[in-house]
């Protein structure tokens, strides 16, 4: 059965197309659409016009593909953006105008469930370990320890609130610094109840973008997990922190979309990473789009 999933992401539109059969799936197309639906409204709770062109234009995209593979059930997923959105309406309402598609939008708790599910097809949960997606919008965190019941918060701290809520400098300055932390602190109360972690596993996005930077060399288009040497991470997560927005431009291993924000998303990898004395990371190439597909089985 052949299937496409689109992750309606806050930054990002995820199109993810796999043939599904009864122990797993196969990839057939993988692609990423810059979107940044939140911007220009994520704090007021609304979706800009020019928004919804740039997400018009990306289903578009989507739909040629999904054509082109012949596929048959498409499964379109809205995350924090869009369900913060109070014109959320009348943007689900073009998108099925336009495109005959419905979009289901999950509440947070919903969210994070599917990350661990997509993440769970790669990863191996031999340690206690935090799952970390960030996102545009929120930032997810799932806890795993072998005998405990799964812990989940869906914490709206994403990278886009970030950069619109404050006035931060270039670079970051100290000042920039604390208030980041504190507002994740203030904004993830719930994440005190977490016990401390070996293993931080990052859900594809950032994560991937952190590992080409180490490694100066494109993310591995495979299912497995990857282990990144946790001094080497924390090197290059302080040369994001620390950086201009002309380096990050000139930076061949950053994508366009995560230019603006990388300070903010490496600042809060570094923080979760200090605040649960964290000894390994995992980057997955696993998240949201690849735990719907167990829908399927």
């Amino acid at each position: 059965m052949r299937v496409a999933v689109i992750d309606l992401g806050t930054n990002t539109f995820n199109l993810l197309v796999a043939d599904v059969h009864t122990t797993g799936f196969d990839i057939v197309h993988n692609s990423k659409e810059g979107v940044a639906l939140g911007m220009g409204g994520i704090n007021e709770g609304i979706i800009s016009d020019e928004a919804m062109e740039r997400a018009f234009q990306a289903f578009e995209k989507f739909k040629q593909t999904c054509r082109s593979l012949e596929v048959k059930t498409i499964v379109g997923i809205g995350t924090s953006a869009v369900r913060d959105a109070g014109n959320k309406a009348e943007f689900l309402h073009e998108i099925k105008k336009r495109f005959d598609l419905d979009i289901e939008i999950v509440d947070g708790l919903e969210e994070a469930k599917l990350i661990y599910q997509g993440v769970s097809w790669s990863y191996e949960f031999d340690k206690s370990s935090l799952i970390m997606d960030i996102g545009g919008g929120s930032t997810e965190f799932i806890r795993i320890e072998t005998g405990k019941e799964l812990e989940f918060i869906s914490a709206n701290i994403g990278v886009s609130r970030a950069v619109q809520l404050f006035s931060l400098g270039d670079p970051l300055t100290r000042e920039n610094k604390n208030q980041l932390i504190a507002w994740f602190e203030e904004n993830s109360k719930e994440l005190e109840n977490f016990r401390s972690c070996e293993v931080l596993v990052g859900a594809s996005g950032s994560f991937e973008t952190f590992y080409e930077m180490v490694h100066e060399e494109a993310f591995p288009n495979m299912l497995q997990n990857i282990r990144i040497p946790r001094a080497e991470l924390i090197d290059t997560l302080d040369w994001i922190i620390d950086s201009t927005s002309e380096q990050r431009e000139n930076h061949p291993f950053i994508i366009p979309i995560r230019r603006k924000m990388a300070p903010v998303a490496a600042l809060k990898t570094k923080w979760v990473i200090e605040k649960f004395g964290i000894k390994e990371v995992v980057i997955s190439p696993c998240s949201l789009k690849e735990g719907v597909l167990r829908r399927f089985f």
